[in-house]
């Protein structure tokens, strides 16, 4: 999909494509796959196919072969280069040196040379795009700075969420701050909280733990609060 050539969390819209190429076959496969891919494409024949479709809607990306039927693609480059700001991606099995500066002079950002894989002119036509429209991906969201202030009392994640914590949270997590990372045994939290490792009901170290990590998700906090199968807990951001 279009969306897999971006990062998690950015917003961009899918470039409109047109593909000129007068081979059918390879023109209905490209089109085919990129269309598979997300990218909104629309092929043609001919130059003057792609100059009446451009007339009515002008695309962002032309992808254009150099041997075709009448205007080749080396005029329709310069043609469209000197009168619009566009992304133009040669698509040809020409390969030579002199074929490729001579595309470039034209006015073609990338030249490919066929066989051309699906993926790469997918992921050329995102890059393109990305470039020509000044599109960045949006930052990623501030990491948690998981901390524990007021003597201890209340849990912030450094990104303006913060939790006002109860006796037994404020000792549990004071003990799994000092050993930060590492994993902790349920008896020392236990320990921690001031109760008798030998007279206690370990299933109400869970409830507690438990409860914890519902209220912190209220606040929209999400603890890295782990459990140690069969050893305890650590908490490990």
């Amino acid at each position: 999909m279009f969306a897999e050539g971006l990062e998690q969390g950015d917003v961009a819209i899918a470039p409109l494509v047109y593909l000129v190429d007068d081979d059918e076959d390879f023109r209905e496969e490209m089109v085919s796959g990129l269309s598979r891919l997300g990218l909104n494409v629309h092929g043609f024949g001919s130059a003057a196919a792609l100059y009446r479709a451009y007339a009515v809607r002008p695309s962002e990306i032309v992808i254009l072969d150099i041997n075709l039927d009448g205007e080749d693609g080396l005029s329709i480059a310069a043609h469209l280069r000197a009168s619009q700001s566009i992304g133009i991606i040669m698509a040809t099995a020409r390969g030579s040196i002199d074929d490729r500066v001579a595309g470039l002079g034209k006015g073609a950002d990338v030249y490919l040379v066929k066989p051309i894989d699906i993926r790469e002119l997918a992921a050329t036509v995102v890059a393109l795009n990305n470039r020509i429209s000044g599109y960045r991906p949006a930052p990623p969201p501030p990491a948690p700075q998981w901390a524990l202030v007021e003597g201890g009392w209340t849990l912030t994640d450094g990104i303006g969420h913060r939790l006002r914590l109860t006796v037994s949270e404020q000792r549990l997590l004071g003990r799994l701050f000092r050993e930060r990372g590492s994993t902790v045994e349920r008896s020392a939290l236990v320990a921690a909280m001031g109760a008798d490792i030998y007279d206690f009901n370990y299933t109400h170290l869970d409830t507690i733990i438990s409860r914890l990590r519902r209220r912190a998700q209220k606040s929209n906090m999400v603890l890295p609060l782990h459990a140690i199968r069969g050893l305890g807990f650590t908490f490990a951001d």
